[in-house]
């Protein structure tokens, strides 16, 4: 009877031995996969749903501390901005619209704060966006210029390669972009236009509907590189707001800037006029991001840090 006891005994002891080992397992199994999620990298951005046409912010939380984050997207490259307060690195980048829906890759490559280099990928997807047709009519030297308008077309052209050279890589807007001006929208960005039942372009801004005079307020702080009038823009200023992207304001019956002017957002940039090629009084903006002109209604949507 004793030796019964004694051999339950020790079986109940190599059951409890083996229970305690097997949970030691379990647990470190799972404290393992915590780890590995605390130290894996995040990659967000927004708009969620990315179309040919869309500006994107890509906000990135590393596996380690860095130095420095940088990244390829669409063969541009962009520069992160470390956020301290959320430890997030922040980039405004963009999808021109002749990009083909598919899968693209957003490649990072960063330095450690003690030294080393590394990197990490991300896919990303990108649908086609929906976009419409029009037709309008304008003056004809708009769509048949003389000799002498084009010989001023072609030093306007001169003028923007110019400017949009001068981007800066720093940084100089601050969260959100807001609506230039009180108004509705009176066309689109994307929308193929036909002038004249000729000439074919893409609409490759927003028009606000607003009567001569309205006053035009900078969508965010930057600085201005441009104002002065062009020949199918009108009186027009561009501003830079660093990490490569402009914004573009148009057709304007005065211009209340100079080039080279700070200016914050919300700060007036001119009047709301029909100059330049127009078919009536309205503001068009336009957002280019290292040449790649984008989508300024899903800007103004977004929560920017």
């Amino acid at each position: 009877m004793g030796a019964l006891f004694l051999k339950r005994a020790g079986t109940e002891r190599n059951l409890r031995l083996f229970v305690g080992l097997l949970l030691a397992v379990i647990c470190g199994n799972l404290w393992a996969a915590e780890t590995k999620t605390v130290h894996s990298w995040s990659v967000q951005w927004q708009p969620t749903q990315l179309v040919n046409g869309s500006p994107v912010l890509f906000q990135v939380k590393p596996a380690a501390r860095l130095k420095t984050l940088s990244g390829k997207w669409l063969d541009h490259d962009i520069s992160f901005v470390l956020n301290p307060k959320t430890k997030t690195w922040n980039a405004i980048a963009g999808v021109a619209l002749s990009v083909k829906p598919g899968v693209y890759t957003l490649s990072l490559s960063a330095v450690t704060l003690s030294g080393k280099d590394t990197s990490f990928q991300r896919r990303v997807t990108v649908r086609a966006g929906k976009y419409r047709s029009t037709a309008l009519t304008v003056e004809g030297k708009y769509t048949a210029p003389s000799p002498e308008q084009q010989e001023i077309i072609a030093r306007d052209r001169q003028t923007k390669q110019e400017t949009f050279a001068k981007v800066s890589p720093d940084r100089e807007w601050d969260g959100d972009f807001r609506s230039p001006l009180d108004a509705p929208f009176s066309d689109t960005f994307g929308t193929t236009r036909t002038f004249n039942g000729q000439v074919r372009s893409t609409h490759e801004g927003l028009d606000f509907r607003a009567v001569v005079g309205t006053p035009i307020a900078a969508l965010n702080s930057g600085t201005v590189l441009l104002a002065r009038p062009l020949y199918f823009e009108g009186n027009c200023v561009v501003l830079d707001h660093g990490q490569g992207l402009l914004t573009l304001y148009l057709h304007m019956s005065e211009i209340k800037v100079k080039e080279g002017d700070k200016v914050e957002r919300g700060q007036v940039l001119g009047l709301v006029g029909g100059t330049g090629r127009a078919t009536g009084p309205h503001l068009h903006i336009a957002v280019r991001w290292q040449g790649v002109y984008i989508d300024p209604a899903t800007l103004l949507k977004m929560n920017l840090p």
